[in-house]
């Protein structure tokens, strides 16, 4: 059995922030599980799509800014998907960023993006995603990408902080409503 039980054959993946680090690993060892992969980024991803196609599994990138993403735009997004690889079953929820300030004197400006990119994009391609499946009736897999800090709180970083903790609370919500549905819902948190 050994690497057949992580074998994604069949499986179309969405991975946002996949054009370089972490998202690129994650994109890249989804292709390798078998699994076509769709990258979302506002960056353009050609060594994401060579190292996907290094493993002889379609890909695509969609070069999207995720900032100004509404329930709408995100439906349309998984759509986008469809149309250019299949119905994706797998959503990596990768996209994010980090505003570095004392809270005394964050931008409010540096919060609305952080909160809006690192917790609210997440839950509108979540829900987006968890639309499809119900309706197909289809099992599907989301991960998304929380921090250390979830837990511990750090330093200078209270927007993304607050986002990460809220993504931790929402795989939580997600996991325990949509279980049912057969969608798994889990998050990590490197670091």
């Amino acid at each position: 059995m050994g690497s057949d039980r992580f074998r994604l054959d069949g499986q179309v993946a969405l991975v946002t922030g996949g054009a370089r680090g972490l998202g690129q690993a994650m994109a890249t060892a989804l292709a390798q599980a078998g699994a076509a992969v769709c990258v979302a980024d506002i960056l353009p991803a050609e060594e994401t799509l060579r190292l996907v196609a290094a493993a002889v599994h379609p890909g695509h990138a969609l070069v999207t800014d995720l900032t100004d993403l509404d329930p709408d735009g995100a439906a349309v997004l998984v759509q986008r998907v469809t149309e250019h690889l299949g119905a994706p079953t797998i959503l990596v929820n990768n996209a994010g960023i980090i505003r570095r300030a004392p809270a005394l004197s964050h931008s409010w400006v540096d919060w609305q993006q952080t909160i809006t990119l690192d917790l609210s994009v997440p839950f509108l391609l979540s829900q987006a995603l968890a639309r499809q499946l119900v309706a197909r009736e289809s099992p599907g897999k989301i991960v998304n990408v929380a921090s250390m800090l979830s837990y511990q709180g750090g330093y200078l970083v209270p927007g993304y902080t607050a986002a990460k903790s809220g993504i931790a609370g929402l795989t939580r919500a997600l996991a325990n409503e949509w279980a049912r549905y057969g969608i798994n819902v889990n998050a990590i948190a490197p670091g």
